[in-house]
């Protein structure tokens, strides 16, 4: 039986693996997220059915990160009697005190879709060409 040698050879070098991962690790694919949370702000106030403009007027956000993960936190502030955020109850629906349900509209997932898309694309290039 034949002994069978196999031989491999490698140029370059690992710069560019290197680069990524420190740029992985300093995070710097979320350094748009504060714009993006601006943006989301404005989408979900644009797109809020407006009454009196409360509800649209009350959109924040937040960004939250732990060692695990970052995101955006967008929530309504416009809540009667400290429990019934009425952007929600736009967006899912609610009863009234005659018994009639009023149907949801949904407008702050289509308001926030081109956001998730741009936060995508915005991360993917980061990542891309660290």
């Amino acid at each position: 039986m034949k002994n069978i040698v196999i031989k491999t050879s490698v140029k370059g070098s690992f710069d560019k693996t290197f680069s990524f991962l420190k740029s992985m690790k300093e995070k710097k694919f979320l350094k748009n997220l504060p714009q993006f949370g601006e943006e989301g702000v404005r989408a979900l106030a644009a797109a809020t059915p407006k009454d009196t403009g409360l509800t649209a007027n009350s959109w924040k956000y937040e960004i939250v990160s732990n060692e695990y993960c970052t995101y955006i936190n967008w929530y309504n502030t416009n809540v009667i009697k400290d429990y019934f955020n009425v952007a929600l109850m736009i967006q899912m629906g609610h009863g009234t005190k005659q018994g009639v349900w009023i149907e949801g509209i949904d407008y702050i997932n289509p308001a926030l879709q081109p956001i998730f898309d741009k936060i995508a694309k915005d991360i993917w290039e980061v990542v891309t060409t660290s």
